[in-house]
């Protein structure tokens, strides 16, 4: 470990999180090189099926709702988490066709990701003016807005139910505080439905899921300097079909201690205690209102894929911004 290169907002979230009760660990930090990797295993899996429903929908509802984007006026689609692109070429193209120019701007914390984003897109769109940004949402929403130019937010994935309440509506009206009066957000949420299946989407066959989870901590022990030993914790994924959410846990297999050089600290386990290291929250048509309302949406658009297990919606800002 090479204390010139700590990530120090990294560091302390590690030391805030393992010294609350339960302890915590943010899902942000999935996402290194490696993790970036993984993910895209579990995307392919057979038992994640957001994914393929939200591909489903952007593939066949696409034009329906780039027609509405368009109408609107001159924009810019500013896409929130970007992913690898696999499920949004559908949209651009769809948004491409209906003749309008506009920028794509994807952000993302993860570097990695972005480069994989272009490598995907651009080479058969030639057309697209795609303008990427690595970091946090909030710091790229702080710049000035162009003049003129609506904003379209996307929020794709079902990426808002990593937030927990009342961080998911807090969150919803930063970027509510942020539009205008004509610009929208499109956003994924995942539906409730058999317990079997959600549960099944968190602990895939092959294990993917398990190395995903755990590689959070290979992160910390890379550039924190810590010794956490893998084979020490294991892979516990939860599912309430009463609250939607889905819960994923890290969880020790016996006593032991752990040192965190970067922190110059040690952290006891006992048997059986759990890091919690993830939420994804499950949504039913009453959540949905409730949460847009919170946030300061109405709901002006629904598409679902067709066994109605994920939706994309657009929502309007009302009210004061």
């Amino acid at each position: 470990m090479d204390d010139t290169v700590i990530d120090r907002e990294f560091a302390e979230a590690v030391r805030e999180g393992l010294h609350q009760r339960p302890r915590r660990l943010s899902s942000r930090y999935f996402y290194d090189a490696r993790g970036d990797r993984l993910f895209q295993r579990i995307m392919a899996s057979p038992e994640y099926y957001p994914t393929d429903c939200e591909r489903e929908i952007l593939r066949e509802r696409g034009p329906e709702i780039a027609r509405a984007i368009v109408a609107g006026g001159v924009f810019e689609l500013v896409e929130l988490g970007a992913g690898d692109g696999s499920k949004m070429g559908h949209l651009l193209d769809a948004l491409h066709a209906e003749g309008t120019a506009f920028v794509y701007r994807p952000l993302d914390i993860s570097p990695h990701v972005l480069d994989l984003l272009a490598e995907r897109l651009c080479p058969q769109r030639p057309w697209l003016d795609m303008q990427p940004w690595a970091g946090n949402y909030m710091d790229w929403l702080a710049q000035p807005r162009r003049p003129g130019v609506r904003r379209v937010f996307a929020f794709m994935g079902s990426n808002l139910g990593n937030f927990e309440p009342p961080a998911d509506r807090d969150f919803l009206r930063e970027i509510r505080d942020s539009m205008s009066a004509d610009d929208l957000l499109l956003i994924g949420l995942d539906l409730k439905k058999s317990p079997e299946v959600i549960r099944a989407a968190y602990d895939d066959e092959g294990g993917v899921t398990a190395k995903f989870n755990l590689n959070l901590l290979r992160r910390i022990n890379r550039e924190l300097g810590a010794d956490f030993d893998l084979d020490g914790f294991s892979h516990r994924p939860e599912y309430d079909p009463d609250t939607g959410a889905a819960l994923s846990y890290l969880c020790s297999e016996r006593e032991q201690r752990v040192r965190i050089d970067a922190l110059g600290e040690t952290f006891a386990f006992v048997q059986g205690e759990c890091i919690r290291t993830e939420i994804s929250q499950k949504y039913d048509d009453a959540l949905i209102a409730e949460l847009a309302a919170a946030a300061g949406f109405e709901v002006t658009a629904d598409f679902r894929d067709r066994r109605g297990w994920f939706t994309d919606q657009l929502w309007r800002p009302i009210g004061p911004g």
